[in-house]
């Protein structure tokens, strides 16, 4: 059938904005399920006896390993297969599995709940990019991508608000199941209001089933694109920065500053959630409107705000104040996730039609296994290392060692991304 004689499912502009909106509602939990642990750790590091490193391996590395090794397989049945099918029973699954998280009895149970956690998510991003990308064109894909990838900081504002008071209220197993629960409705909402887009409409090219390429062959084309190599290393130095902000800001602050979990965590939902998400949303319009001058401000423009973030990152660890320190964190709270629309367009940009999902996985990849997976676990191993030395404050040092270096180090690839974008894009297949 050719392309002419298809229904386009979202062809006005309503069906398109519900079906983001309706995705960004999936990230949202996603992120929802995966930051909860963040403002809780420090009632079950208490409650199951446990060591930073511990705490780190749950929000880092064993979460990060299934999450990144079950994206690749799940993102290539996602370029061949029913993509809003294979997103609802990833929400259902991860949503039950951080319900489980409140019934466990020690850390091994809930290293395995969080494990399947990741394993449910990884099902959730690579198959919603690729729906993005076929429902809106090249000139408004970053802006749509950017509004969906603020799914992380609604998750994260959620998170912390209902964690912090949910924890201080009831505790943290009441949590667990009060949040997990409702991302099972979610499932049927996407299963049962959304509809499969047809590949490749929105730029009037057809994908067809002899288009679908081996996943070396999509490795092979992302690696050969020196853009790409900058790119993907700069985010994933980004990400390092910004989880282990996430995942540790709420101890660092209950330690050093000794602030309760609900009023901290109305705080660091409105800096790193509802700041975040204006942050990456801007980033992704206005990276836009400077594209159309010249294409290397998508990478520019997350380069410059990394800069800006790193004095800002090394006060917030520097002074004395708990209302200052929260004070100076908005600025890197709002630039943190700039970088995100641009990648995940760019990246899509840079490959064929059905290499969207899986490229989008393993730009997940590579930027969950250094930033989501070693950012958070070796911040808490060098938290561990100093405690010796500086007790409670042990924490604080780890974070002001490690993140300032490691945004610095980010907009220098994303800049070096930029000055080989505009031939890469050229040379894209399709």
């Amino acid at each position: 059938m050719s392309k002419s004689t298809l229904v386009n499912p979202y062809s006005s502009t309503v069906t398109r904005y519900y079906a983001v909106g309706v995705l960004t509602l999936v990230y949202t939990f996603n992120f929802i399920d995966r930051q909860l642990l963040a403002i809780l750790q420090e009632s079950i590091k208490i409650d199951l006896n446990l060591m930073d490193w511990q705490l780190g391996l749950l929000t880092g590395f064993a979460f990060a390993l299934f999450y990144v090794t079950a994206g690749i397989p799940i993102a290539r049945w996602a370029d061949r297969s029913n993509r809003r099918n294979i997103i609802a029973l990833a929400v259902g699954i991860w949503s039950l599995m951080t319900a489980i998280s409140g019934l466990v009895q020690n850390y091994a149970q809930l290293l395995l709940a969080r494990v399947g956690v990741g394993v449910g998510e990884a099902g959730g991003s690579p198959p919603a990019h690729s729906i993005i990308s076929d429902i809106f064109p090249p000139e408004n894909r970053a802006g749509a991508l950017a509004f969906y990838s603020m799914g992380v900081n609604f998750g994260i504002l959620f998170g912390f608000l209902a964690g912090g008071w949910l924890n201080e209220i009831f505790d943290w197993r009441v949590a667990f199941l009060v949040v997990g629960l409702p991302g099972i409705l979610v499932a049927l909402v996407v299963r049962f209001t959304l509809q499969e887009p047809i590949r490749g409409l929105s730029e009037n090219r057809e994908a067809t089933e002899e288009s679908n390429v081996p996943f070396t062959d999509v490795l092979k084309l992302l690696w050969s694109r020196l853009s790409f190599r900058h790119m993907a290393f700069g985010a994933a130095l980004n990400a390092f920065a910004g989880y282990s902000t996430s995942n540790w800001t709420a101890s660092f602050m209950i330690r050093s500053h000794n602030m309760s979990t609900g009023e901290l965590g109305t705080w660091l939902a409105g800096i790193m959630g509802l700041g975040g998400a204006i942050g990456v949303f801007c980033g992704g319009i206005i990276a836009e409107r400077l594209a159309l001058k010249d294409i290397r401000w998508y990478m520019r423009l997350p380069a410059l705000t990394g800069v800006v973030c790193v004095p800002f990152m090394a006060a917030t660890y520097l002074v004395d104040n708990a209302y200052t320190a929260l004070i100076v964190s908005i600025v890197p709270g709002v630039l943190f996730n700039v970088y995100l629309g641009n990648t995940l367009a760019i990246t899509h940009g840079l490959v064929g039609l059905r290499m969207r999902a899986l490229a989008s996985a393993i730009l997940f990849f590579i930027l969950n296994i250094i930033g989501l997976g070693i950012g958070p676990w070796l911040t808490g191993y060098l938290s561990d290392l100093l405690f010796p030395t500086f007790g409670d404050e042990s924490l604080r040092h780890a974070m002001l060692y490690l993140l300032p270096a490691a945004m610095a180090w980010s907009a220098t690839h994303l800049y070096l991304a930029s000055r080989h974008l505009e031939g890469d894009l050229a040379r894209a297949p399709d």
